[in-house]
């Protein structure tokens, strides 16, 4: 009896001492949509957390600690926003690379300064995010992504210039970044002389594209510009095609993943849309998308954006030896970062000042070719 209490009470010793080194750990956490019908790119989120991660634990770990990783899904919904950003202040998350819609990370925002929790979103590209942050004096909001204002001014020149005089439709979903982008196009074609022939909207998350389509096909639209997401564009593409509409459709990063092409099919082929130069062909990424592919997993899309999320804010930590969010986030603003994504370049307000957008299209073997 008295082995079995000893034997006992050593399990209880190990399990207590267990318990204390990983409290010892520091909490951070990705969010995005890993459910519903944007998990694709959460599924990126989350590939690129826990890769980043491992390597920084690999490597020593933060100050001392190793890092702990809590996935939040948001569904890119915005009234999750709030429900995921507490549950990390409840679990004393210190950062969040996230969220992935705009509609999410801004609100969540405000969650994450009021509970020093530093946030580096590696896709929301709406202005309104660091430039709202900005003026009223929060600091710890950052990216790794570029805007849309810089998105949609590359879009709206280039859409002026090659298609001048055709008859142009702009759409949007209503989002914060279909809307968003979409305007920011808008407003750079209007510059360049050119007034769009029907601008339109409809629900993120519809799936009977046909009146919008009618409507266009009727007004002999020879170009749409969507701002929208990989399934609803797809969705829309497809049933274009059906229909016989054979516009060119064109648009923008939220299309960045072979999902695409599983919804739209042949139908996608052609089609244009805007991105960062391709993240993976970056020679001082080669290392770490090696390292991907060989466990399986190709790292489109938002995957090496996170994993810079967290080069970004691990380098911070170790320049101002502290956890401390602002003071974390004063050693970002300004400052230049060797990442995956090669240099990133960081302004006062915690965007990335040398962001760039290049053109690709969908080919006919379901795969996008930087142009």
């Amino acid at each position: 009896m008295r082995r079995f209490s000893g034997f006992l009470l050593g399990a209880v010793a190990a399990t207590a001492l267990a318990a204390a080194a990983h409290a010892q750990d520091v909490v951070v956490a990705t969010a995005g949509p890993m459910t519903g019908g944007d998990a694709v790119f959460g599924e990126q989120m989350k590939r690129g957390a826990e890769m980043a991660i491992k390597d920084i634990n690999a490597a020593g770990g933060l100050l001392g600690k190793k890092l702990k990783l809590e996935i939040g899904d948001d569904q890119c919904e915005p009234k999750q926003a709030l429900p995921v950003a507490n549950s990390f202040v409840q679990k004393k998350v210190v950062f969040v690379a996230g969220h992935y819609c705009s509609g999410v990370s801004i609100p969540a925002s405000a969650v994450y300064q009021e509970n020093g929790i530093m946030q580096i979103t590696p896709a929301s590209t709406n202005p309104r995010l660091t430039d709202e942050a900005k003026a009223k004096g929060w600091t710890t909001v950052a990216r790794t992504c570029g805007r849309d204002d810089i998105q949609g001014k590359i879009a709206g020149k280039w859409v002026a210039e090659k298609y001048k005089g055709k008859k142009v439709a702009i759409l949007h979903d209503k989002t914060p970044y279909g809307q968003g982008i979409a305007d920011e196009t808008k407003k750079a074609y209007n510059a360049a002389g050119q007034k769009e022939a029907l601008y339109d909207s409809f629900q993120k998350g519809d799936k009977d594209f046909t009146a919008l389509i009618s409507k266009m096909k009727a007004g002999n639209m020879d170009v749409v510009y969507v701002g929208s997401y990989h399934t609803e564009v797809g969705l829309m593409v497809k049933q274009a095609r059906e229909q016989g509409f054979k516009a060119q459709f064109i648009s923008e990063d939220a299309l960045v993943t072979e999902e695409f092409w599983k919804i739209a099919g042949p139908a996608g082929e052609g089609l244009l849309m805007t991105f960062a130069p391709d993240p993976t062909s970056n020679p001082a990424a080669k290392a770490i998308v090696d390292k991907f592919k060989a466990g399986g997993y190709t790292p489109e899309g938002y995957t090496l954006y996170t994993y810079a999320a967290f080069q970004v804010y691990a380098a911070a930590v170790k320049a101002a030896n502290s956890w401390d969010a602002k003071k974390v986030a004063a050693q970002i603003h300004g400052k230049t970062f060797d990442t995956v994504l090669g240099k990133l370049i960081y302004d006062d307000k915690g965007d990335v000042s040398n962001s760039n957008y290049v053109w690709y299209t969908w080919t006919k073997d379901g795969k996008y070719k930087q142009l």
